[in-house]
C-alpha cells in the first residue's frame, strides 16, 4: 500500500504543480491563455482561464489530498482523530470517482463542450480521475492483495 500511496501522491503533486504554474500565469502546455482555457477548462464561449486564485486553490487542495494519500499509506502521520483518516480517504475517493464518471455524462458534456477539452476529458482526465479514485478506495478500505 505504501507504493500505491507514494504513486498517488506523486501524481497529485504533479497536477498540483501544474495548477500552481497556471495560478502564476503560465500557459503551459498551450501557446496562449485562450488555447489553455479551451484545453483545460472547456466552458463554451470562454477564451480565458478561471481566476488565478481558483487555480491556486485547486493546487492547495491537491497538495492536501496528496498528504492524505501518504497518511493512508502510513508514510507520514495523521494529525487528527485516527477514525477521520479512512473517512477522509473515502471522501477523496468519492470526489475523484464522481469527477471521472462525469466525463462520460451528457449533462457534464453540455456544461463543458469546448474542444479540445471534451476529447481530452474523455480520453485522459476522466480515466485519470477514475484511477485516482480507485486508488483512494483501496487505501481507505485497507485493501491488501
Amino acid at each position: 500500500m505504501t507504493i500505491l500511496a507514494v504513486f498517488l501522491s506523486l501524481v497529485l503533486l504533479a497536477i498540483s504543480a501544474l495548477h500552481l504554474a497556471w495560478a502564476a500565469g503560465s500557459t503551459f502546455p498551450a501557446t496562449s491563455e485562450g488555447d489553455l482555457a479551451r484545453m483545460v477548462a472547456g466552458f463554451a464561449h470562454r477564451d480565458h482561464m478561471p481566476p488565478r486564485a481558483a487555480s491556486a486553490l485547486v493546487a492547495g487542495a491537491l497538495g492536501v489530498v496528496a498528504y492524505v494519500a501518504l497518511a493512508l499509506g502510513s508514510v507520514c502521520g495523521w494529525p487528527f482523530w485516527i477514525w477521520s483518516l479512512p473517512a477522509a480517504g473515502l471522501v477523496v475517493a468519492f470526489v475523484f470517482l464522481a469527477r471521472g464518471v462525469a466525463a462520460y455524462v451528457p449533462a457534464w458534456r453540455a456544461l463543458v463542450p469546448q474542444e479540445p477539452f471534451a476529447s481530452l476529458d474523455r480520453r485522459y482526465y476522466g480515466p485519470l480521475c477514475l484511477v485516482i479514485g480507485a486508488g483512494f478506495t483501496l487505501l481507505a478500505t485497507g485493501y491488501s492483495a
